[in-house]
């Protein structure tokens, strides 16, 4: 089954019921109007020699336009690429040239990253040009897909920061779908309103959002851009009754002054994932609007939900929950056996929607699974009643506002500067994106720069979120005997 098959199957049903609300401009969407704007995508790609197989980026914020171009290129038989709006050219560019996109469908605002990226084979069309486009096609026909056919190609820094492309099937997104309807409690279903407010280029945001709405039939309330106060305008007015966010989200509720004037009697379930969340902010958000915080954890390589605090019969601050339905997890020492309740290890994992592995990367790819689990590289422990509780990463990842964020990228980065000689960055505490980028760096001899200097050399060669919140310059850095810097001294 084709995952675009949702929308078909969901448009014939309820074909004037509202899909999608658009925030910023009040634009009401029916499931009939995005099947009919997916189905354009689909032929006017076929109509630029997309075929089956074929990868298609998608750089866009959350616009209408990402939905339709999603299930559009689903539809063509095609793989889709979801690329960080965030990206600088030039890692755009790596990504773009590993997958061998033939196509970039982007936002206006992105229109020229996407063309400075795009190597010469690749073409793109902007929303800009966007009506035009979907003149160019005839008649869209479905492709239909198998199980372990490639449906999204999304990429996730790997552990020397090299973007890698983890292949998600369209049994994977499947599975994870069907996963998240077989929750005994609270899954989602037609009447929900949803707030759409995660990113769409990032797998929580596709697949858990987007993904139930075609799904279920419920109605999706699209947040361009995630701003506290109008955010919260917006859940009252819609009368939202599901929020899907991150921790980054509910914390800046729960700091706002006067953010319980606003009625959110309606919402009946919030979810948080892609970032361990702060038991005070479960804690206070419970406290000012009496909404539980279901906590989940997943992966971009699971699509992405394993666990969630909605498996659970109590809500318990600082657990993930209990795993989803046909998904086995076991947490292992460091020679692979099972570790006592209790005790910290590494989680494994398998099901029906754990990826088939890294695109073009098959010696990693075969490292990412042992005896068939999937090695999170994420470390755990479990209670007694089975709950399981994040404890670190075994992988120096850093995540920030739900975004991965790898030291040896960041480094790497700085040390384009010729004023700097070494360089370490490590993940600090943030109270607002969960965590933050720290850089320690050692200069050239004879060199005299200060913090603030360094900071704006490195600004345009990294995205936001993966640029320093703090910089500090020392002497030296703390090494190893074989030379190799210990990341985990300066983080203590």
């Amino acid at each position: 089954m084709n995952v675009a098959d949702l929308l078909r199957d969901t448009s014939r049903r309820l074909p004037e019921k509202v899909a999608l609300v658009v925030d910023a401009s009040g634009e009401r969407l029916t499931f009939a109007s995005l099947d009919e704007g997916s189905d354009r995508v689909t032929a006017a790609l076929k109509s630029r020699g997309v075929a089956p197989g074929d990868r298609v980026a998608i750089l866009m914020h959350n616009i209408p336009e990402f939905i339709t171009a999603y299930f559009g290129i689903l539809r063509a038989g095609a793989i889709v690429v979801p690329v960080n709006a965030l990206l600088t050219p030039a890692e755009l560019a790596r990504i773009l040239r590993d997958c061998g996109a033939e196509l970039v469908l982007s936002a206006e605002a992105f229109e020229p990253t996407a063309r400075a990226a795009a190597p010469d084979e690749t073409d793109v069309v902007s929303t800009a040009g966007w009506g035009e486009f979907l003149q160019e096609g005839g008649e869209a026909i479905d492709v239909a897909r198998d199980d372990d056919d490639v449906a999204v190609l999304a990429y996730t820094s790997g552990t020397t920061g090299t973007p890698k492309g983890a292949m998600l099937t369209h049994g994977n997104l499947l599975a994870n779908l069907r996963q998240q309807m077989a929750v005994p409690e609270d899954h989602v279903r037609e009447e929900d309103v949803l707030f759409l407010a995660l990113p769409l280029f990032h797998i929580f945001g596709l697949n858990v959002t987007v993904g139930l709405i075609a799904n279920t039939g419920a109605t999706g309330v699209l947040i361009e851009r995630f701003e506290p106060v109008p955010a919260l305008r917006t859940i009252q007015d819609h009368e939202v009754t599901v929020v899907f966010g991150a921790p980054t989200m509910f914390g800046a509720w729960v700091s706002l002054p006067g953010a319980d004037q606003y009625d959110l009697s309606r919402v009946r379930l919030a979810v948080s994932g892609a970032a361990p969340l702060a038991p005070e902010v479960l804690r206070d958000f419970r406290d000012m609007f009496g909404v539980d915080i279901y906590e989940g954890y997943g992966l971009t390589e699971t699509a992405p939900t394993l666990t969630s605090a909605r498996m659970a019969s109590s809500v318990r601050p600082g657990s993930v929950g209990l795993p989803l339905p046909e998904i086995e997890l076991r947490i292992v020492d460091e020679t692979g056996k099972d570790v006592e309740v209790g005790d910290p290890g590494e989680i494994l994992v398998r099901g029906p929607n754990v990826f088939k592995g890294y695109w073009n990367r098959e010696e990693e790819s075969q490292a990412a699974f042992v005896d068939g689990w999937f090695r999170t590289g994420d470390v755990a422990l479990r209670d007694e009643d089975g709950y399981i509780y994040l404890v670190d990463r075994k992988r120096d990842l850093i995540i920030v506002s739900g975004f991965n964020v790898f030291p040896s990228e960041v480094e790497q980065a700085l040390l384009e500067n010729p004023k700097v000689a070494e360089a370490a960055v490590v993940g600090v505490s943030h109270a607002y994106t969960g965590e933050a980028v720290k850089a320690y760096v050692v200069l050239a001899p004879g060199v005299d720069a200060s913090a603030a200097e360094v900071m704006a050399e490195v600004q345009e060669r990294l995205a936001r979120f993966k640029r320093p919140e703090q910089l500090e310059i020392v002497e030296a850095l703390p090494h190893a005997l074989t030379g190799k810097i210990l990341r985990r001294v300066l983080r203590t």
